[in-house]
């Protein structure tokens, strides 16, 4: 028997996603016999107490608590990066410099600027990257590319698009990291609007210009007695400000001439993650809820009249794109398997020197429409994608040369 190639991972950061990733990995060479394998090398996080706990229970061969140690561990062939947005410019830089691949989570950065650097710096050391905009490896929203790239829709018209939670809804919810801006640069609007993005960037094209408004609800909360991202954080009686949104609403202009309406809150009560879009082209449309991942809705104009109408697909067969990894058709399967999908690809790119996508040029031209976004709500005004990435691109160089 041959042995298997296998890639060894250091991870730093441990909590939510940190638990997405490490599932993930573990079972990737289940479903998918043909690829390398990801080994759980070490992680990396700043509480010896719960990175050695996160370690026992994800099961990686070590820990520590400085992840620069990963950077010089020479057995280590992939850094994945799940830690708060504010350090993934130091951290990407850092592991690419170090030859190491990077996976990093969402947003790319906290600036286009900083973005693009870390793009430059991946691109000079020759390192595979990735970003982890994991929604677009559900099997149905595959199933949507495939049916737009082979014309079924026809010539695009819109894309609406909105990502609707509630979990900070009640203002006694603590000012954790995900609330302050030089932690996270965005709130809902790069937290979950970032997906929304990189789903119509990926299913439509490229932006060319937006107009949006920002607002924010409550604009103090108490202050988190720890550093948990999410709303299980206990608070302390002492209040803070909140300086990043609650929500986010934009149009936009696509290059291709395609319209589109997107909204991102965290105020839309009912919604735990309302992930939802439509699309519509001359021939048809397309719509398809994370809440109800398997399934995507599909209507055609050239269905007989009377028996038009959108029509469900449970994209669980083998036809469907990564779906003949699982189950047979109808035995769908959930969130994890998101993040299954993009890791295989992910190894495979590792495998076979190929960079794949999303990767840091997409995360890149996400900054950018995040940034635009946030000026354009600043200045009342449309805002040019191309003008935000030659601005970033200028301060970039200047950096650099510093």
């Amino acid at each position: 028997m041959v042995e298997k190639k296998k890639i060894n991972v250091g991870l730093i950061g441990y909590k939510f996603m940190g638990k997405a990733h490490s599932h993930a990995y573990r079972d990737l060479p289940f479903y998918f016999e043909n690829s390398a394998v990801p080994v759980l090398k070490t992680v990396a996080g700043r509480n010896p107490e719960g990175v050695k706990k996160a370690s026992e229970h994800y099961g990686f061969q070590g820990y520590t608590t400085n992840w620069k140690n990963l950077l010089e561990d020479e057995e280590i062939d992939l850094i994945d990066i799940v830690t708060p947005n504010n350090t993934h410019v130091e951290m990407t830089i850092a592991a690419a410099r170090a030859g190491k691949h990077i996976l990093c989570e969402k947003p790319l950065a906290m600036t286009t600027a900083e973005a693009y650097r870390i793009l430059e710096t991946v691109k000079e050391n020759n390192v595979v990257h990735m970003i982890c905009h994991n929604y677009r490896y559900t099997p149905a929203v595959q199933m949507a590319k495939k049916l737009i790239e082979e014309g079924k829709l026809g010539k695009i018209y819109h894309i609406r698009a909105h990502y609707l939670q509630d979990w900070i809804m009640d203002p006694k919810i603590p000012l954790v990291w995900r609330l302050k801006k030089e932690v996270t640069g965005y709130g809902a609007h790069g937290d979950i609007g970032a997906h929304i993005i990189d789903l119509a960037r990926f299913l439509i094209g490229e932006f060319s210009e937006v107009t949006g408004m920002m607002q924010t609800f409550i604009k103090e909360r108490p202050i988190s007695t720890d550093s948990d991202g999410l709303s299980g954080s206990t608070a302390s009686d002492k209040t803070g400000q909140v300086d990043v949104d609650d929500a986010t609403a934009f149009l936009a202009k696509f290059s291709n001439g395609a319209f589109g309406v997107f909204e991102a809150t965290r105020f839309a009560g009912g919604n735990r993650n309302g992930n939802r879009f439509e699309i519509n082209g001359e021939k048809g449309s397309i719509r398809w809820d994370m809440e109800n991942m398997n399934n995507l809705e599909v209507y055609f104009d050239n269905d007989p009249k009377g028996l038009q109408g959108f029509r469900t697909i449970n994209c669980t067969e083998e036809v469907h794109p990564f779906a003949g990894a699982y189950w047979p058709p109808g035995h769908i399967i959930g969130y994890e398997h998101t993040f299954i999908n993009l890791l295989k690809t992910l190894i495979d790119g590792i495998s076979e020197g190929i960079i794949p996508t999303p990767n840091f040029e997409d995360g890149l031209l996400n900054q950018a429409v995040l940034e635009a976004v946030e000026k354009s709500a600043e200045k009342g005004t449309w805002i040019s994608i191309k003008e935000v990435l030659e601005q970033a691109k200028a301060e970039s160089c200047k950096h650099l040369s510093n």
